[in-house]
């Protein structure tokens, strides 16, 4: 079994056509390929909601902020392809950057608000490369839903904002983070980190679960970020960009446990930028503030 690759604009929307007139339901599933177990849940949880999954990948050059980190990102097409022939994947979609991006393309979209700070803050310009990446993507396989993951909180938040601002006719799933056994997030950048800093790695969602646990059990939100920066310097990272509180809903910030919240963290582990983020749950009404 093999997975249909499909690379023009033009045949991807011949087949949704086919399709459509069969009455599917289609998901997309965008990634930029060297895909894990991660993205491997997203088109299970596809598979779940939708009769036709497209998975595509496209290494996108608009939402890198180095040229040198656009040239080291991994292109590992054939075995990304072999992952998801036995979730029985209807498509890849892998355009050239000539489909995405064709001469004279000069369009950009920008959402403010949800992409300002945490991330956005670090790095100029990458949610507008995110959304307009995206929202070609859901045009362009015209898809009734379209699945990502919550470890890139603040980016789910850019793409729900995008589709609805811009009435593009698909719903937004968010699906749980997944995991190592010890806990460390699972990304394409985790084979950067050299085996002692992939030892250390799992500290840093450990040290965010346990501050989540203070800040709902009572303690004071700024002394809880603040012994949880050093703690995780003192783990070992080289610095932390951020660590934030901020509302589950909407990413405004939060000074106390009286809604759905989550913590939200960038720090550098040698060379490696890791990211990641936990619930907090709703303090006691008998707490007091």
């Amino acid at each position: 079994m093999s997975v249909p690759i499909v690379r023009t604009l033009k045949e991807l929307r011949v087949t949704v056509a086919n399709w459509r007139s069969h009455h599917a339901k289609v998901a997309v599933v965008p990634t930029m390929g060297a895909l894990h177990e991660g993205h491997l849940s997203l088109v299970r949880a596809a598979f779940e909601k939708a009769d036709r999954v497209i998975v595509t990948l496209f290494v996108n050059p608009k939402q890198f902020n180095s040229a040198a980190d656009l040239a080291a990102y991994p292109r590992t097409e054939l075995s990304d392809a072999a992952k998801l022939a036995p979730l029985g994947v209807h498509m890849l979609y892998a355009p050239d950057a000539s489909e995405i991006y064709p001469d004279g393309f000069s369009s950009n979209v920008s959402v403010t608000g949800v992409s300002e700070g945490l991330c956005g803050a670090f790095r100029p310009g990458h949610f507008d490369g995110v959304a307009t990446v995206v929202a070609k993507l859901f045009l362009q396989t015209g898809a009734d839903l379209a699945l990502f993951g919550e470890k890139d909180f603040q980016q789910l938040h850019v793409v729900r904002r995008m589709a609805r601002d811009l009435d593009i006719p698909i719903e937004i799933i968010g699906c749980p983070t997944v995991r190592e056994s010890d806990g460390l997030a699972l990304s394409s950048r985790n084979v950067r980190l050299t085996a002692q800093e992939r030892a250390l790695a799992p500290r840093l969602y450990e040290i965010l679960s346990s501050t989540a646990e203070r800040i709902t059990g009572g303690s004071g939100v700024q002394s809880a970020l603040d012994t949880a920066r050093s703690d995780i310097l003192a783990a070992g990272f080289q610095s932390v960009e951020y660590l934030e509180y901020r509302t589950e809903s909407d990413l405004l910030p939060l000074s106390i446990p009286d809604r759905e919240g989550r913590l939200l963290v960038a720090a550098w582990l040698g060379q490696t930028r890791l990211i990641d983020n936990v619930e907090v749950a709703v303090a006691s009404k008998e707490l007091t503030f």
